[in-house]
């Protein structure tokens, strides 16, 4: 039972001034309408640095967390490497060029380049109370904020 489903690129994630940006499409700057009432927004993009025959064929995440189980599945992880290579990150709008489709953001996990699929508001409704992960997670930041201080080298093994 495999369905294939076609989806096209909105814009891309690119360089502006030495920073991030999402830069969309001419055709879809209607879209952003209102948009800039939104403080944070959620991007889904499409990690092309890892998608590929053999990434899209992996299940098992090994040793990823340093402090987790040595294999995982590769839904337990925000991985890029996976059957369909969709990201999502929620982000900070800092501020929104309208007529040239330009969302700038403090940060953004893409790297540049990366296809924009879809872009949504962020809802605070969005939060979960009362939210569980496993124990090898639960001393991970509860807010996005406090993240950015975080020394996520001792929880991922990069590379």
């Amino acid at each position: 039972m495999e369905t294939t489903f076609q989806v096209s690129a909105i814009g891309k994630v690119k360089l502006l001034s030495g920073k991030k940006v999402i830069l969309l499409e001419s055709k879809y700057l209607a879209g952003l309408t209102q948009i800039e009432g939104f403080s944070h927004l959620q991007i889904l993009w499409w990690a092309h640095l890892t998608d590929n025959p053999q990434n899209r064929e992996k299940l098992i995440a090994e040793k990823l967390f340093k402090n987790a189980p040595d294999i995982t599945g590769i839904f337990c992880t925000r991985s890029p490497v996976r059957p369909n290579p969709i990201m999502i990150s929620t982000i900070k709008v800092e501020r929104v060029d309208t007529d040239k489709g330009i969302i700038h953001t403090p940060f953004i996990d893409a790297e540049t380049d990366s296809p924009v699929l879809d872009i949504k508001p962020y809802f605070p409704m969005e939060r979960v109370k009362n939210c569980k992960v496993p124990k090898w997670f639960d001393h991970w930041p509860k807010w996005a904020e406090d993240s950015v201080d975080f020394d996520w080298s001792n929880e991922i093994n990069f590379g």
